[in-house]
């Protein structure tokens, strides 16, 4: 299994210094420590210049966006800003896209929402039929209900590169999307508001269900998924991680587009609890709903030593790269457990 880890915060830079700045030497270091894939977040700043900052510094790891924010943009600039981080990583760029929510299309980014499923297997067909006129010479002309690109002139031609074009791999939470995924992208991003029983009755069908329809198996696809983990070397540290996911469980819970995972489980009536709480602005609240059978649900809830093994059980054969959600194995201590886990 490939374990990845963040390279940039995901939120605002803390007094230590700009994030940003340390891109490159955070992609240095979780290469050296053995890392599969370095990745950038699209919160409070652009996803892809971590990523070129860091394709400078090292020459192995993967190099991920996971995610940006797809609706955001359009095919062209993606397919250029793609075209540029895999010539500059020599191959080792993957463009992770997400179609976030409407509010956040619509009124942050001032950009049109409709058909989400559909749009995104066009603009991801389309991202390929830019790449494919690079590579090939092949005239550009690509015509869908969302997308038309049907001009390319030398001069806006960055021509072929060395290394195939980059992979894409598409997150979602919906049936839909996911089934989109499946259908048309290289691999799939989980959110880690997923247990691993969603995981394999909801998802992974729906991933299949895709595959097909493209005329592809499940070993032509790659599947990716931030963990909850639970754990520590002292207690300190383990209460502190146990806090923050139960936080971070409530959060995600309160959200009405992941109620299905709750009520997959039976937590139907904790889904409107946590809504109404987080409404109301009852933070506190609505972690002391988050019990230890839900917490158990989410997260990995073990000893460190014990981890890789918890991991193995109950994701082994569902996932094929691996990411812990915030904060664990970010030591030296962790670094077997890390070994451990790549080997499982």
């Amino acid at each position: 299994m490939k374990i990845d880890a963040l390279i940039n915060t995901l939120g605002r830079d803390s007094g230590s210094g700009p994030a940003l700045a340390r891109a490159g030497d955070r992609a240095l270091a979780l290469e050296e420590a053995g890392y599969s894939g370095a990745l950038s977040v699209e919160t409070s700043h652009d996803p892809f210049i971590p990523l070129a900052l860091a394709a400078s510094r090292t020459d192995r790891i993967d190099l991920i966006t996971s995610i940006a924010v797809a609706f955001a943009r359009n095919p062209m600039t993606l397919a250029q800003i793609g075209w540029d981080l895999q010539t500059l990583s020599e191959g080792r760029f993957i463009l992770g896209l997400g179609s976030q929510i409407r509010p956040h299309i619509t009124k942050r980014f001032s950009m049109p929402w409709s058909d989400p499923a559909a749009r995104m297997q066009e603009m991801i067909e389309a991202i390929r039929a830019i790449w494919n006129c690079w590579q090939t010479g092949e005239r550009l002309a690509f015509r869908g209900s969302y997308y038309q690109h049907t001009l390319m002139t030398p001069m806006f031609d960055p021509g072929p590169i060395d290394c195939p074009p980059p992979r894409i791999m598409l997150a979602a939470v919906g049936p839909h999307m996911t089934r989109t995924a499946g259908r048309v992208a290289d691999g799939f991003i989980s959110h880690s508001f997923q247990t691993a029983s969603y995981l394999r009755a909801v998802t992974l069908p729906n991933i299949e269900r895709g595959l097909a329809e493209s005329g592809r198996s499940r070993s032509d696809f790659e599947m990716s998924m931030p963990v909850f983990v639970v754990s520590g070397f002292t207690d300190e540290q383990v209460a502190a991680s146990d806090a923050s996911t139960r936080k971070q469980i409530a959060f995600y819970g309160s959200t009405p587009a992941y109620r299905p995972v709750l009520e997959h489980h039976g937590w139907a009536d904790a889904s409107g609890e946590l809504n109404r709480l987080s409404k109301q602005g009852r933070w506190d609240e609505m972690t002391n709903l988050i019990d230890d059978e839900m917490l158990d649900a989410f997260a990995i809830v073990a000893d460190p030593s014990d981890v890789p093994g918890r991991i193995a059980n109950r994701f082994g054969g569902a996932l094929d790269r691996f990411q812990f959600h915030a904060g664990i194995g970010n030591n030296a201590s962790w670094a077997p457990i890390i070994e451990e886990i790549k080997a499982s």
